[in-house]
Order: C-alpha cells, then sequence, then structure tokens
C-alpha cells in the first residue's frame, strides 16, 4: 500500500546532523523528480529540496550550503543530509516523487524532525 518509505526522522540538538531516507517502490518507476518538502506547525509546507532524474538540485534558501540532497536511481531512493540544525528546521518533512510522463504525484506519510536542547 505505500510507496514511499521515510526515515531517519527524530530529535536532534542545534548544531547537530540528521540523515533522512525515501524510498520508493519498485512499482514506481522513471521517476524524474524526488524531493523534500516540510511544514511547520502554523505554517505552509514549502520546498526543501529537490532533485532531477539527471541531477540537477534546487534548494530552499533557508537551507542552502546545510543540506544536501541526493539520489540512488538503482534504489529508487533519495536522501537529504541535514547538517547545522537550526530549531527553526523543526517540522514534518515529507518525501515527494514526480513523473512527468503521467504526471504522477506520490507523497510519503511524513517524518518529524525536531531540533531542541
Amino acid at each position: 500500500q505505500v510507496q514511499l518509505v521515510e526515515s531517519g526522522g527524530g530529535l536532534v540538538q542545534p548544531g547537530g546532523s540528521l540523515s533522512l531516507s525515501c524510498a520508493a517502490s519498485k512499482t514506481i518507476f522513471s521517476i524524474n523528480t524526488m524531493g523534500w518538502y516540510r511544514q511547520a506547525p502554523g505554517k505552509q509546507r514549502e520546498l526543501v529540496a529537490d532533485i532531477t532524474n539527471t541531477g540537477r538540485t534546487n534548494y530552499a534558501d533557508s537551507v542552502k550550503g546545510r543540506f544536501t540532497i541526493s539520489r540512488d536511481n538503482a534504489k529508487n531512493t533519495a536522501y537529504l543530509q541535514m547538517n547545522s540544525l537550526k530549531p527553526e528546521d523543526t517540522a514534518v518533512y515529507y518525501c515527494k516523487v514526480f513523473r512527468v510522463l503521467d504526471k504522477l504525484e506520490v507523497w510519503g506519510q511524513g517524518t518529524l524532525v525536531t531540533v531542541s536542547s
């Protein structure tokens, strides 16, 4: 049933690091774009970073220089390495994949990242 499996969320201290993973089911093939979004309490969901099949990346200004998105096409998996975490990074992080062929868009269940002392 679940097509995207997210992992890696949890509690981390300010300045610390955390890595998120998003494994897409093998049934979702030819994924053009994989991305990470987040939503904090009282805030709109926003794009954190995404990456295309060719390796082109895009980052929100708030995370540039601190977060790194990557993907392993053989594993159909996307990653988000988060460094120098700040309390304002606290949010539920969602993985999303997109396929141009049929405009398929699939969202993960979300994983909570809490940055606090």
